[in-house]
């Protein structure tokens, strides 16, 4: 999956690795986090956590104006180090979870969608990705 078309954005979280994937991947943590920006939250999370489940998170502006489901399905699951799945529209999206003692570092790599600059849609993924170190870090 790694080429050049793919985007990658990254975070060390000061967390231990069992207390970072805890919070990327139970729901009631996922509903936290799982935003861009402080006027968009996340109101419904579910996770089938297994290679073939299903999960679907509900980003929705805290005003009511918009929201959607991102979803997909999962096609290799690793305990504490590794999750991949297939995003509804096909595209790939692979987040690496390497434990160091009292730190964990989130890799993760996405193929970008044509609507969006590459950038914004890089900057909106880091956003989401600093959100949940900040979450986890705090909780």
């Amino acid at each position: 999956m790694e080429n050049s078309a793919s985007i990658t954005v990254k975070v060390i979280v000061n967390a231990p690795i069992e207390k970072v994937w805890e919070f990327w991947t139970n729901p009631e943590h996922i509903t936290q986090w799982a935003f861009a920006s402080p006027d968009w939250h996340a109101p419904k999370a579910e996770n089938d956590l297994r290679s073939g489940g299903k999960f679907s998170t509900t980003m929705a502006a805290r005003d009511g104006s918009m929201s959607f489901d991102f979803g997909g399905t999962y096609t290799n699951v690793i305990e504490n180090k590794v999750i991949e799945y297939t995003i509804e529209d096909g595209r790939k999206v692979k987040i690496v979870f390497e434990g160091n003692g009292d730190q964990t570092n989130v890799i993760e790599t996405f193929d970008p969608e044509q609507m969006n600059p590459r950038e914004m849609q890089q900057d909106g993924w880091q956003a989401i990705l600093d959100d949940f170190k900040k979450y986890t870090e705090e909780n």
